[in-house]
């Protein structure tokens, strides 16, 4: 299925440079955003506008949405569903509750149209080099049917029913937000102890403490550099979805609550669009 035309809805810090790689795979992209400000770009590189998005469903063959929560996710669907054709495809590449691709995927198949949540990981590096993790949950069918157009923006695989695509990012959350503390201990321990702390993650990033979290997010720490990749806002997020899927399940994650506990106060004290591995500053300050 390789001469589709894409909607794409979302052209945010993980939306654009994904957007641009559909369109280097040569598909045809027709996109719809709130604000207007990447317009320009984007149409430079080959993609058609929509003015309207209720329209949308009119122009392409597949849709996908890469927005920033599940209000929107859901708000936004509402809209598109409205006008949703038979065997047309909608994808959520947003991440959000089980719950709510479980209920946008129930209203899709009212229209006989079909849904697949497909969440990423990597942040906007993965995103701008097309080397994201996808995490994608619903019928395995449609999966197989559209595995190339996934392809043109990371690895794709298929984890289960609709809604696994969610819980597979929430795991990939807890690991990503629990790691972003204990990379930022260990560094804080090393400088407070007299060790060099850039001499200290080269020698143990090689050994079971290697991480890409290390790798990443640990130079970025010692750099000083909390531009922001993924925001303190976002994990905190999915800090909130985690653990509330645990509670759900009746499952006690102790970690994980630490964990946003401690995002929630970066987002409190106004570090919201800082990355993420700025909890590094809070984790710093913090007394006994």
């Amino acid at each position: 299925m390789s001469k589709i035309k894409v909607g794409f809805v979302g052209l945010g810090l993980m939306g654009m440079p994904m957007a641009k790689n559909i369109l280097k795979n040569k598909y045809s992209l027709i996109v719809w955003n709130r604000s207007t400000k990447n317009f320009k770009k984007i149409k430079k590189l080959g993609a058609e506008i929509c003015q309207n998005l209720i329209n949308l469903p009119n122009k392409c063959q597949v849709i996908i949405m890469m927005l920033a929560n599940d209000n929107a996710c859901l708000e936004i669907s509402e809209v598109l569903n409205k006008n949703l054709k038979k065997d047309q495809i909608l994808i959520d590449m947003s991440s959000t509750k089980k719950k709510t691709a479980v209920e946008i995927e129930k209203k899709v198949r009212a229209n006989k149209g079909y849904f697949l949540d497909a969440p990423v990981s990597g942040g906007t590096a993965g995103a701008k080099t097309g080397e994201l993790a996808i995490m994608v949950g619903g019928e395995k069918k449609i999966f197989k049917k559209i595995k190339n157009l996934f392809e043109s923006m990371g690895t794709a695989t298929y984890v289960g029913k609709t809604g696994s695509g969610q819980v597979a990012k929430l795991a990939n959350q807890a690991i990503v937000g629990i790691t972003i503390g204990a990379v930022s201990e260990a560094l804080i321990l090393a400088e407070a102890a007299g060790a060099n702390p850039k001499a200290v993650r080269e020698a143990i990033k090689t050994g079971f403490a290697g991480s890409p979290i290390l790798e990443n997010h640990g130079k970025r720490i010692l750099e000083n550099n909390f531009v922001p990749g993924g925001r303190c806002s976002t994990q905190l997020k999915d800090m909130n979805n985690i653990v509330e899927t645990a509670k759900t399940y009746n499952v006690h994650l102790p970690l994980s609550n630490k964990i946003k506990k401690l995002y929630e106060l970066m987002v409190k004290e106004g570090k919201s669009n800082l990355d993420h591995s700025a909890l590094y500053l809070l984790i710093k300050r913090l007394k006994n």
